[in-house]
């Protein structure tokens, strides 16, 4: 090798490669960024030109970065909340090498070419990691999404209620379908918040991200059974029920919901993919490793739509995505942050911020009244790791259920998610056996208001690589000087 055409070699006795553990030494083009070569041992620096740089991380794992497939950047309109640098930062942090940033909440939401043009330069610079971006389906927006596709979106999402912010309203079954005839033949997916309040509930709170409260709730506003009781599962399946309903418009356009939480959605699922609907659904760490039962009252930390179910809803999202033919193929983040004190945090939950807005004073841990959603980008990778120990799962599962089946999802099957040859050489250095705590040095996104603060959890990221370059250096330079080098997806999807 020449030094016209520099490589970098990153060997280890373990690494997944096809899916499976094994020794490993991968050899990256620095003008590409794309792995050339693999071979199936340990090679020494030895065999390569005088000068080529080398490292054998022997023990730990070399996987593929992971690709999260869902996650609200924010910006521009919202970068009090968070915003490319921070993070995608956090995102090498965790060994995430591609975000997906979804439509919302961003101002303006990617809802028109125009929309996703601000997002593409208020992006420019900013990326640690390489972006791609979903288009939204709102209504009155169905000529905007072929446009989309061609300016380079991964896929689209629209809400079945309401987002919790005003400008990207919820879809009818009529715009739904409109959609579907639009994007039909489309290389493209099509994406779903899956919660409809069905025409008969106890419940009340028909605001997605801030909730009305129940007309006749159960219980006090800050115990946390209150929320999770107006939320019932029902509203999760009344609204795959109508997605379905509708799935026969665009038979060959790929359907998906996001974030699912409640277990008796899996039958319909099922029985939809038996008779040839084209649909999958992904699930969230959050589901996978919090339950309704330790929630404290009033820590808001913890909210989000659909909402955090039982233990045995736990166990039964786990039985789900461990089947091999499982209706749930991948697991995200759904990271979607907001400041601190939109949480509403009683002073009684550890490192509280208690800065509140006129009208707040009284609201303290009130789980109607505080923003929804968790903030957890960059430690998914551990989070699930930890999680599942006690679950009998593989580091291979774990690749297969945040690298290689997101890419899929997203259309970057060919480039992301596995270390293959021709593939970008987008590399994680993984400690299975090392620990950390989840302090503020571990949250790398912008507000460090997490329900995972404060756990130790098991698997260390060491080193990201993004096609071949060291973004992430945990026990070196950190993110060193050449600041980010991120690479945005705007290919059209095929």
């Amino acid at each position: 090798m020449t030094a016209a055409n520099p490589i970098t070699v990153l060997a280890s006795s373990r690494a997944i490669l096809d899916g499976k553990l094994t020794a490993a030494t991968i050899v990256i083009s620095q003008a590409t960024g794309k792995i050339t070569s693999i071979f199936h041992s340990v090679l020494q620096a030895s065999d390569f030109p005088p000068g080529t740089s080398f490292i054998d991380h022997s023990p730990h794992i070399l996987l593929p970065g992971l690709v999260d497939a869902h996650v609200h950047l924010n910006e521009p309109g919202r970068t009090e909340w968070e915003g490319f640098w921070t993070g995608t930062r956090a995102a090498a942090f965790g060994g995430v090498t591609t975000v997906i940033d979804m439509p919302l909440n961003a101002i303006p939401p990617t809802t028109s070419v125009s929309a996703l043009r601000e997002k593409v330069q208020a992006a420019q610079g900013k990326c640690w990691v390489d972006v791609g971006f979903y288009g939204g389906i709102v209504p009155g927006n169905p000529t905007e999404l072929r446009p989309l596709v061609e300016a380079g979106v991964r896929g689209f999402k629209g809400f079945l209620i309401d987002s919790g912010v005003p400008e990207f309203p919820a879809v009818s079954s009529t715009d739904v379908a409109l959609a579907m005839a639009a994007l039909a033949d489309e290389p493209t997916t099509l994406m779903f918040h899956a919660e409809t309040i069905p025409p008969i509930a106890d419940s009340v709170g028909d605001d997605v991200q801030r909730s009305l409260p129940p007309l006749a709730p159960i219980g006090p506003l800050d115990e946390y059974a209150t929320f999770l009781a107006s939320r019932p599962s029902a509203f999760e399946t009344y609204a795959i029920a109508q997605i379905l309903s509708l799935a026969h418009i665009a038979p060959k356009l790929p359907l998906h919901i996001v974030h699912l939480s409640a277990i008796e959605a899996i039958p319909l699922l099922r029985e939809a993919i038996a008779n040839d609907i084209n649909i999958t659904a992904e699930t969230c760490f959050h589901y996978l490793s919090l339950a309704a039962e330790s929630i404290r009252n009033g820590d808001t930390r913890h909210k989000c739509c659909p909402p955090i179910r039982s233990k045995s809803n736990q166990d039964g999202l786990w039985e789900e995505l461990m089947q091999d033919d499982g209706c749930i193929t991948t697991v995200v983040s759904d990271h979607s942050p907001c400041t601190p004190n939109l949480k509403l945090l009683p002073s009684h939950i550890a490192n509280a911020k208690n800065d509140v807005v006129a009208g707040q004073e009284e609201s303290k841990g009130d789980f109607f009244s505080a923003w929804g959603g968790v903030s957890s980008v960059g430690l998914g990778l551990s989070i699930l790791w930890t999680e599942g120990q006690s679950r009998g799962i593989s580091i291979e599962d774990v690749v297969k259920w945040c690298c290689k089946k997101t890419a899929k999802q997203v259309g970057l099957e060919n480039e992301k998610g596995d270390l293959a040859v021709g593939f970008d050489g987008d590399v994680v250095v993984f400690d299975d056996e090392g620990f950390f705590e989840v302090g503020e040095e571990a949250m790398l996104f912008r507000n460090k208001c997490s329900p995972y603060q404060g756990m130790r959890l098991q698997g260390v990221v060491k080193e990201t690589w993004v096609r071949g370059q060291r973004v992430w250096d945990r026990e070196g330079s950190g993110f060193g000087k050449d600041g980010p080098n991120g690479k945005l997806l705007l290919e059209r999807r095929r």
